[in-house]
């Protein structure tokens, strides 16, 4: 039980006193960069998406 009461003691330690938290505005900026990656990524995602769509259609197309 020793143990376990020491490595809370020291994780709650290292959250308080060693670890640094972002400001507001450093969590502002950070979540704006991640919503328009998203975004990017999404929109690359869809037109893959629709040109290999496209494109097997139109093989299929030759076939049948």
């Amino acid at each position: 039980m020793s143990k376990v009461k020491t490595y809370f003691k020291s994780t709650y330690d290292e959250l308080v006193h060693k670890v640094t938290w972002p400001t507001w505005s450093e969590l502002q900026t950070s979540a704006i960069v991640v919503m328009v990656a998203s975004v990017i990524i999404a929109l690359l995602v869809y037109a893959m998406d629709v040109s290999f769509r496209n494109i097997l259609e139109f093989l299929y197309g030759l076939f049948y």
